[in-house]
């Protein structure tokens, strides 16, 4: 029995490591780039958060002669949360306003990754902002999945 909890806690371990083994969070989506970055979008709008820009870095890049698989990155706000978070450490200014990237990769899958809150929370040493940054995060991840699921 204590084998087996062992067993499954490493694998639990390594699941999350990889996760967001370098401070970003990878989520699936069952749609293609351009349809899920709409949904992001639409999302965003519905919930009153300013887009900044939306990239389409394929086309960008298949203008210089460049074959990119899909991949657009969307740049917004919230100033009720990046305020706080900013006050809280200036230098995540940097890390900010937050962007969600939609890639396929080479097995034509579709992810949207950003940025771990937890993981900016490290890089810039956070500290007395816990609950902004909880807020942050299940902001991006009900976005994403409202994003990527039906």
């Amino acid at each position: 029995m204590k084998k087996s909890i062992l067993i499954a806690l490493s694998i639990l371990w390594a699941a999350v490591y990889l996760y967001a083994a370098d401070g970003l969070v990878n989520v699936p989506s069952i749609f293609s780039v351009e349809k899920t970055a709409d949904r992001i979008e639409n999302i965003l709008n519905e919930k009153g958060i300013t887009i900044f820009n939306r990239i389409k870095h394929s086309e960008g890049a298949g203008k210089i002669g460049i074959e990119l698989r899909d991949t657009e990155l969307i740049i917004f706000g919230n100033p009720k949360l990046g305020s706080p978070l900013m006050k809280c450490q200036q230098s995540v200014a940097i890390d900010l306003p937050q962007k969600v990237l939609i890639w396929e990769d080479d097995n034509a899958k579709v992810w949207i990754s950003y940025n771990d809150p937890g993981f900016l929370e490290k890089r810039h040493n956070i500290t007395g902002c816990e609950e902004v940054i909880l807020k942050i995060e299940q902001a991006l991840a009900g976005i994403a999945k409202a994003a990527s699921t039906e």
